[in-house]
């Protein structure tokens, strides 16, 4: 995903507007300005299913060949409301160490549109019953914001005059630290600060704006029944800690129902389907519980599917993996 940080002081928008344009109204005003800052920050409720969108480290962590689609629509019934794609693959053999993965993306929020590609290397220190990956990102996002076709009360304001269409660099560090049953997590995904200062001029530095903790805990209630419990705190630079709390109940190794609470935004809904050993099914509902339910009263929706080539050997590796 990626933010834009503006003054929105002086922007013209036109000042009646109703249900939807209202939120688009809001979109727009945090999408526009002379100085664009865009930096990536990862918005997915199946987030602890598919780590590599959040954490580097997690690249090869499945020790097969691991392929996943993902499909985000935000806000439904909404013009112009954010809707997010992604695919990403990783790889670790059995024998190795060191982690590969790849991940493309396409984002899009009303009159912006950001495509990315993301390159993963992770290495793992083994030790008696656990193990610790690092993990490294870099990649490349192009940011496009189409302003001329904003609606303005002035057709003739410069700031809306020309399109913005940019390139802009990526890289991000993460470490998980996991075993047979339980994992941590911490992850900077976006490493350079990056700015479209005009139509042609990029500045990039360094500093992250976003920083990830997750952990997670799998029990045993019965043969039949698996409980897995998890949590993600995010700091994000000049905002209050978020939080995601989830659980998950696993009912006999191929059906997974779970619930998730993000604070101050929404409630959510998970439902999983083991379909073989290698094929995976996953659904999310997020209900609105921001100021925003008055014009989201369709929620989100988020559906993945994951396919893993091959059968893990490492005996480690619970299956189906619960992270």
């Amino acid at each position: 995903m990626v933010m834009i940080h503006t003054n929105i002081s002086s922007l013209p928008i036109r000042r009646k507007r109703t249900g939807i344009q209202l939120v688009l109204s809001f979109c727009l005003l945090f999408a526009c300005g002379n100085t664009l800052k865009a930096q990536q920050e990862p918005m997915y409720s199946q987030y602890m299913f598919n780590m590599i969108q959040i954490n580097p480290a997690y690249a090869g962590n499945l020790a097969v060949d691991n392929v996943t689609l993902l499909y985000r629509k935000q806000w439904t019934g909404v013009e112009g409301a954010p809707a997010t794609g992604t695919f990403s693959w990783d790889h670790r053999q059995m024998d190795s160490n060191v982690g590969y993965g790849l991940q493309v993306y396409n984002d899009q929020l009303g009159i912006e549109k950001t495509t990315g590609f993301q390159a993963f290397y992770s290495y793992r220190l083994m030790f008696s019953e656990s193990n610790l990956s690092l993990g490294l990102s870099a990649g490349a996002l192009n940011y496009r914001a189409a302003y001329s076709q904003a609606k303005t009360i002035d057709g003739s304001d410069p700031l809306f005059q020309e399109d913005v269409n940019g390139i802009l660099p990526t890289a991000g560090f993460g470490a998980l630290y996991s075993a047979e049953k339980f994992y941590v997590g911490f992850s900077a995904p976006a490493l350079f600060d990056t700015k479209i200062i005009s139509k042609s001029q990029a500045s990039v530095t360094g500093g992250s704006n976003h920083y990830f903790l997750t952990g997670g805990y799998i029990f045993d209630v019965s043969e039949a029944l698996k409980l897995k419990p998890s949590l993600m705190v995010k700091a994000a630079k000049g905002a209050p800690l978020a939080f995601d709390f989830n659980v998950n109940a696993w009912i006999q190794n191929t059906v997974g129902l779970g619930v998730s609470y993000r604070t101050g935004d929404a409630v959510i809904g998970l439902f999983d389907l083991q379909i073989t050993p290698q094929i995976r099914l996953g659904y999310a509902y997020d209900y609105t519980i921001s100021n925003l339910k008055s014009f989201n009263v369709g929620g989100s929706h988020e559906l993945m599917i994951r396919y893993e080539f091959g059968e893990s050997k490492d005996k480690s590796i619970l299956s189906p993996r619960y992270y």
